[in-house]
């Protein structure tokens, strides 16, 4: 038994001494290596971390795009947020003139590299080069969702997203179109049932979980790790936009059937809707100088989501505006705009609202919403009375959207809101409509003090 259980501990001896020893030897490679050798390796004018997979799949992509005149630029979030620490460095720095890697060698298993399609002429062949240079890629199209609903072009397909990968490093090409408005749109990732699950580590991608929408970036060249690459020329505005860069689509499908059978094409509506979008443009121009942030609400908002259009017979323009965002210069800002005040109701603290007078008598109505704790609320006053309303909303975050040519905000849990607003019966045109009755989420909210009558309820 004595003779069994020396056995057994000799033979633990060694196992915790070889275990001893491989620790050493991985801490000297992985640390002491990396901090005391860095002199020694640039003495020898050798180049440290250009060995790493990370870098060589980075070059071997840059190479391609560049020989084949793809125009891409960098979007990687991590990469760009290390550039914006060092940006006056990267900025100056030259081509071949790094001796250390410290930008695309950092461990990750993805670079996000965009796609500007509008500008590539030449998409036959290159998959074929990528091969050849020792990618495996993976092209995944969609429908262009705002064909959906034209019979003869719902089923053309466009490329949203490519993810070409070297070893165990991946390059995610992200496909931006070229959109009305002047802004950059990209598709939601969708995982076809042909493809491979396991290709890639999907789960971690920055970008496709959901379509995307992004300002048109102006472009630098700078040299990253001794690589010639395009970024945004602000990259802390990109790296912003990204957590917020959510688009959502109107229903066009359904808002071509619906132009079937209840289009307005009378020289009536089709004028107001030249004004209305014009107003809408020049309030959008107006809030983005002050950096307030606004969404299409009440019939716009419905207009949008029913009929991919403005309701020519609703006579003005709604929009929301959360109350933190107020800005004590948004008066004067839309009257030097050429806006003057039709009314004011309501107070910062309680139930603002603010109307603005528009060419060919469409207003502009501005709602500002207060947030509770479980529902979000605007309010609304009657003039003659005083007496105040109540409209609750189910608590909403903001999309992005396009609407008249326009990139702007609604609100991501759209049939949510809209049926707050309107009902489920919101798919009927209704064009009698009492704003103290109508709204299913309206409720009374008490009377304004007369004592308060001259600052709550200002017509101009």
């Amino acid at each position: 038994m004595c003779r069994i259980n020396k056995n057994v501990i000799l033979a633990l001896l060694t196992l915790t001494s070889s275990a001893f020893l491989l620790f050493q030897l991985y801490y000297y490679k992985h640390y002491l290596s990396a901090k005391n050798g860095a002199g020694l390796s640039k003495s020898k004018g050798s180049r440290i971390g250009f060995d790493g997979t990370q870098w060589r799949a980075v070059k071997k992509f840059v190479m391609l795009t560049s020989s084949q005149n793809i125009p891409v630029f960098l979007i990687d979030p991590l990469i760009l947020e290390l550039i914006n620490k060092n940006l006056e460095q990267v900025k100056n720095a030259s081509h071949g003139s790094t001796s250390e890697c410290r930008f695309f060698c950092v461990p990750r298993d993805f670079t996000a590299f965009a796609l500007q399609y509008h500008l590539w002429k030449n998409e036959e062949g290159w998959f074929r080069i990528a091969e050849n240079m020792g990618f495996q890629c993976l092209k995944i199209e969609s429908k262009d969702p705002r064909l959906d609903g034209i019979d003869s072009l719902s089923g053309t397909e466009i490329p949203l997203h490519y993810i070409c990968r070297l070893a165990s490093h991946a390059i995610h090409l992200v496909v931006f179109h070229e959109r009305s408005g002047n802004y950059l749109w990209h598709g939601h990732l969708r995982l076809k049932g042909h493809i491979d699950r396991k290709f890639v580590p999907f789960r971690k991608l920055s970008f496709g979980r959901y379509a995307g929408a992004f300002d048109r970036p102006e472009l630098q060249q700078v040299t990253i790790d001794g690589l010639e690459v395009l970024i945004p020329k602000e990259p802390v505005h990109f790296l912003e936009e990204i957590p917020h860069s959510r688009f959502i689509e109107c229903r066009y499908k359904e808002a071509r059937a619906f132009f079937q059978y209840l289009d307005d094409n009378t020289v009536e509506a089709m004028t107001f809707r030249k004004s209305a979008k014009e107003l809408l443009q020049l309030a959008a121009k107006t809030l983005k100088k002050l950096g307030v942030r606004f969404w299409l609400s009440s019939g716009t908002c419905l207009g949008w989501y029913r009929q991919c259009n403005i309701i020519p017979y609703s006579k003005d323009v709604d929009l929301g505006i959360f109350i933190q965002d107020y800005k004590s210069d948004i008066i004067s800002a839309f009257q030097d705009a050429g806006l003057p005040l039709k009314h004011k109701f309501g107070k910062v603290e309680d139930s603002l609202e603010l109307s603005f007078q528009g060419k060919d008598d469409v207003k502009l109505d501005i709602f500002f919403f207060y947030e509770e704790t479980d529902y979000m609320w605007n309010g609304g006053t009657q003039a003659k009375t005083g007496k105040k309303f109540k409209y609750l909303f189910p608590k909403f975050t903001l999309c992005w959207t396009e609407f008249v040519d326009m990139k702007v905000h609604v609100p991501c849990e759209t049939i949510e809101y809209i049926e707050a607003n309107y009902g489920k019966t919101w798919k009927i045109p209704v064009k009698t409509w009492d704003w103290k009755r109508s709204p299913p989420n309206v409720q009374p909210n008490g009377i304004w003090p007369i004592s308060e009558w001259d600052e709550v309820i200002q017509l101009y």
